[in-house]
């Protein structure tokens, strides 16, 4: 008997024709095939039977904070330090240990000299003595995160069981390589589950700087906040 196709050849194909999405050409061929050969047929009796079992189980619900844990491993995954990170950190280390205090008595007298060199000669020639510009940001080693913009939404209510007056809040959040808020606590107030709703969604949709470290932004920054409320009584 002549066979269309061989059996081996059809077995790679005959579940792609049980879920219906081989080409017109494909599905040609399998029908010619199963008209002759009862063995390929009965497999594909079986695809057609596991396809309808599977249709009958319901998808499986993922557990609950899965998409917090997930939020939580990406943040660890991303402040780990890269190689060079490291070897510049062993380098740091080694220079402030061993190098440094030979190199401070060293440096030190030169760098004072210089310095009044430089002051002196801008006196003298220029007239004008080093002065602060006016909006210039400080050229330290370390620069500590600090509040860009923050969200536009209400904090108030509290201190419900407080009379009159003005009462405050400070909090402190810490604030990862990347500018987002990784966890905040309350140092003054009074920690309530709607004060802790509020600070959420304020500090979700602020917008911080990072700690720069050398011009890289580093994880560890800290920032305070303060939020007041007056009321009144009358």
């Amino acid at each position: 008997m002549h066979l269309s196709a061989s059996c081996a050849s059809m077995s790679e194909i005959l579940s792609g024709y049980a879920e219906g999405i081989l080409s017109r050409n494909e599905c040609a061929r399998v029908s010619e095939h199963l008209d002759v050969c009862p063995a390929c047929s009965g497999i594909l009796d079986r695809y057609e039977l596991l396809n309808a079992d599977l249709a009958l189980v319901e998808p499986a619900s993922p557990p609950p904070g899965l998409a917090v844990r997930i939020q939580l491993a990406t943040a660890t995954l991303r402040d780990q330090p890269s190689f060079a990170q490291r070897i510049y950190a062993r380098c740091w280390l080694f220079f402030r240990n061993i190098l440094q205090p030979i190199a401070v008595p060293v440096t030190g007298g030169l760098l004072s000299a210089v310095l009044t060199f430089v002051m002196v000669t801008q006196s003298l020639v220029v007239g004008d003595p080093f002065g602060v510009v006016p909006h210039d940001l400080p050229l330290n080693f370390i620069q500590p995160a600090r509040l860009q913009s923050l969200a536009p939404f209400p904090v108030s209510g509290f201190a419900p069981e407080k009379g009159a007056g003005v009462h405050v809040v400070v909090v402190e959040a810490d604030v990862d390589s990347r500018g987002d808020v990784l966890s905040y606590q309350i140092l003054t107030g009074d920690d309530t589950p709607a004060l802790r709703k509020q600070l959420d969604q304020v500090l979700m949709f602020s917008t911080f700087t990072p700690q720069m470290s050398f011009g890289r932004p580093t994880s560890g920054g800290r920032v305070l906040l303060s939020f007041s409320e007056v009321r009144v009584k009358g």
